[in-house]
Parts: structure tokens; sequence; C-alpha cells
């Protein structure tokens, strides 16, 4: 028998990231769209009230949770903000290839490093001409001696300019192209790491992205995570863990604009009674409504099929995101339309979060790369 009831324990992740969200986040929301700065406040915040590194084992100081744990969190994160959301959710794109393929020694330093300075991490793969292609990476890590010396050049970088360390991908034997590509961790302060200003963006403006060059960056062996060669397998395993949660922060999203079009139009009063008694309202409040939930469960069955180690992880978590960010910014533009001017206006929210949508179809793989993931797989079944 299905059961969707969650448990007291996952009942009481939602409750907490709620509160934090509704707290911390949905408060300073519109500070820092308008800035385009990082909010360390909320970062900080979100450390000391646990908020931070949830999938990190417990012996390191997270949270250890599943993928369904996590998507319960983010959701919250991304009801409150997506930008917001989605700085403190970069961490963990950037630690998560260090929980799949780092030894013992590497999750105890980097992990211990992260969590004792209160510190975020980025996640380096994409390139000016290599986005979803990752076979056109030309970032290069050559081997000598006990260093590896790095050149190339990575472009929106989420956490670049704040980070501590990055997670960057690079070619170790440029002759094997995208067969050498290797994980290594990266000092941000290293010498020879270039980090440009941020990119100023149409929405997710509380999250800052950078291009970054690295000049002849020396960095130990030591910090390859997995054996060389090994970074296409670990970049993808990330993804399969992570576009969940986007779609959580999607769903989370999507969710804030059904409610405020919601009340509003139960409040807005035209020609004797509220405008969501007119029809041609109470059905597009109808449709966004049903959306949200569908991209829910979608989001939540991908997350689950990932802990119950099921088959075609990679179709599944690639169609939560596709999912839920196609159903964020529809459920988001309809808010709009149903608020009409109030909804185009920055006095609500909504006309944020309609912005905040379009990049979680963009990042992690744009939706029309979901699609040809979906069909790779599709076509093998």
């Amino acid at each position: 028998m299905v059961n969707f009831e969650l448990s007291n324990e996952q009942l009481a992740i939602q409750e907490k990231y709620r509160d934090f969200a509704n707290k911390y986040i949905v408060p300073a929301r519109l500070k820092y769209d308008e800035s385009t700065e990082f909010p360390w406040e909320i970062v900080k915040k979100a450390y000391e009230e646990g908020i931070m590194n949830g999938p990190i084992p417990k012996q390191f100081g997270g949270n250890d949770f599943n993928l369904v744990d996590s998507a319960l969190a983010s959701e919250e994160l991304g009801a409150g903000c997506v930008g917001i959301g989605i700085s403190i959710d970069a961490n963990t794109l950037a630690l998560t290839p260090l929980l799949i393929a780092a030894n013992d020694e590497q999750q105890k330093r980097f992990y211990g490093q992260i969590v004792e300075e209160k510190a975020v991490a980025a996640y380096c793969l994409t390139e000016p001409n290599a986005g979803s292609d990752v076979q056109g990476i030309k970032t290069t890590a050559i081997q000598h001696g006990d260093k590896y010396v790095i050149n190339g050049h990575k472009r929106f970088i989420t956490n670049g300019e704040v980070s501590t360390f990055m997670t960057v991908f690079a070619l170790t034997d440029p002759d094997r192209g995208s067969r050498s590509l290797t994980a290594i961790v990266v000092p941000t302060d290293a010498p020879g790491v270039e980090i440009k200003p941020h990119i100023h963006k149409m929405g997710q403006r509380a999250s800052v992205q950078n291009e970054i060059l690295f000049h002849d960056v020396e960095v130990p062996v030591k910090n390859r995570i997995g054996d060389e060669g090994y970074g296409f397998i670990i970049a993808m395993k990330t993804f399969d863990r992570t576009r969940t949660g986007v779609a959580a922060l999607s769903v989370g999203n999507a969710r804030a604009a059904y409610e405020t079009a919601l009340d509003w139009t139960k409040n807005r009063i035209q020609f004797g009674k509220p405008i969501f008694a007119n029809q041609a309202i109470g059905f597009m409040l109808a449709d966004m409504a049903t959306k949200v939930e569908t991209a829910r469960l979608l989001t939540w069955y991908a997350a689950w099929a990932y802990d119950n180690k099921k088959r075609n992880l990679g179709k599944l978590s690639a169609m939560s995101k596709l999912y839920a960010s196609d159903i964020a910014m529809e459920v988001t533009t309809d808010a709009v339309q149903a608020m009409g001017g109030d909804g185009y206006s920055r006095d609500f929210m909504v006309e944020k979060m309609m912005r905040d949508a379009k990049l979680c179809q963009i990042y992690e793989g744009t939706n029309q790369v979901q699609r040809l993931v979906i069909a790779k797989t599709i076509g093998k079944e």
C-alpha cells in the first residue's frame, strides 16, 4: 500500500524550516533582491539554527538528511525565497561530490572546515563553452609531482565569490578529453584564482554567480576526489541527488505564489463580489493548486526512489526538476495575471517569484537537457 504520510521526524523538519523561512528569510527577501548581496546574515543564522548542510553526516556537523528530508527542507526555503534558498542549497551541491566519492580523511577535513568556519562552498563545472555539454570542458589540472596545476575559465559559479573552497572539474589529460575529467577541491584564496564581480541577473538576485579564472593554480594531489577520470561519473551522480533539490525549491516558490494569489483574489472585490467567485479566476486558481500538488508528488517520488536505491534515478531526478520548475514558471506567471496590476507591482512578491522561477528552468541543466536525459533513458527501456 502506498503511504504519503510523513513521519513525526519529517513533520518536525518541515516545521523547523518553515519557521526559519518565515522568521528570517521572508522579512529580508526584498532587501537582498534589491541589493544583490549574498545573504550572509541569514546563512550565519542558518548555521546557528541547524539549517545548513542537511545531507552531511552528523559526525561532520550535518543533519544526515536523506533526499526526502532534504526535499521537505528545500520546499520551505523556496517558499521563503528561491534566491536565498539556493544560496543555502548550493552549499549542498558543492559538498555532494565529497559525499559520493571522498575518502574519510577528505570528508573530515573539508566538512570540518566548512562547519567550523560557518562557510559555504562552490561547485565549479560550467564554462563559457561548456554548460550541459560536460565533454566541452577545457579547464586543465596537470600533475607535477605532488601537486596539480590548474588553468581554465569557469562561469555561472554559484557562491563563487563567497566560498571557502570550490569543487572544480578539470581535465588531467587533455588528449583524453572528458575521459580524464577529475574533481579537485581548490581553496578559493589560492594564488592564481581570479574571481570576477558577480553577474547581475533577472531573478534569484540574492544568489551570487561569478566567472572564475585559474592561472597556474597549484593544489595538492591529496585534494583530488576519487580517481583521475572519475569526474564525469561524480558530476552525474551529484545531479542525480541535487536536481530533486531544485525541484523542491520550485515547488515551494509555486506554492507561495499560489497562496498569495488565492488570498488576494478572495479579498479583491469587483462588481460586488470577490474576483475568485468569477469562474475565469476560480478555474485559474484550481489549475494552480493542482499543478503545485502534482509537482510535489513527483519530487517526493524521485527523492524516495533515490533513498530506496531504485533504478533509473537519473530519469526521475530529471523529471522532477523539469516538471516542478516548469510548473513554478506557469504558476507564478498565473499569479501575476490573476492579481493584475498588483501582481505586476513590487508591492506584492509574485512578480519576484516569477523572476526567480525562470532560473530554476536553467541551472543544473536546462529543461531542454532534462528532456534529453529522459528521452535517452526511456529509449533504452
